[in-house]
């Protein structure tokens, strides 16, 4: 009965899709081996696909499918990239009254007005704070641009508490020394 439980737990079960993200500013979000998320107006970068897997009702990961990174947004509104999902990779994915989509962080947002922050890429192609942009400006419309329906894993926070507990220790991820906008690498104690 334990073998029929682990074989159903790993294998896809989430319906999500392969896309890549247009920018109402002219670029294609990318997400770089190096852990920098940018945008580029290079069509055939490989760079620039997305899987957006369903966690929640409108709520979804994106993670690079190149490099297998999740991208998360700190509680200082600064975009980083993780190996693993955490809370912080969660977006609330909300269609735009002219159909461009807007992604912005489930755990954070302004204190005072509960605006969100929000994912934005500015007119030179470089990913803002999240807390610095406005839902009903450009930089913060993306058009997806669907590839192919995939079936996803569900991404488990569970997976990194197991991994967190064999060790004993945190294991080195980019999530431990976050690369932030455009490549800034800070320390953890910095980003948190």
């Amino acid at each position: 009965m334990d073998l029929v439980l682990k074989r159903s737990v790993s294998e896809p079960q989430l319906k999500g899709i392969v896309t890549k993200l247009y920018s109402r500013q002219g670029y294609h979000l990318q997400l770089q081996p190096d852990g920098t998320i940018d945008g580029t107006k290079e069509e055939g970068s490989s760079y620039t696909l997305f899987n957006l897997i369903p966690v929640g009702l409108r709520v979804v990961a994106i993670q690079g499918v190149k490099t297998g990174l999740y991208m998360a947004m700190n509680n200082e509104g600064y975009l980083y990239t993780s190996e693993h999902f955490t809370p912080e990779c969660k977006f609330k994915e909300s269609v735009f009254e002219n159909y461009y989509v807007t992604y912005s962080s489930m755990l954070y947002r302004q204190q005072q007005s509960g605006r969100g922050w929000y994912l934005g890429l500015n007119k030179e192609g470089e990913i803002m704070k999240g807390n610095h942009v406005k839902k009903n400006k450009p930089a913060a419309h993306f058009l997806p641009k669907p590839l192919e329906v995939a079936l996803y894993r569900e991404p488990s926070l569970h997976e990194l508490a197991e991994v967190l507990s064999r060790s004993g220790t945190p294991t080195k991820s980019r999530s431990a020394s976050a690369v932030l906008n455009g490549g800034k690498t800070v320390s953890q104690t910095e980003s948190t």
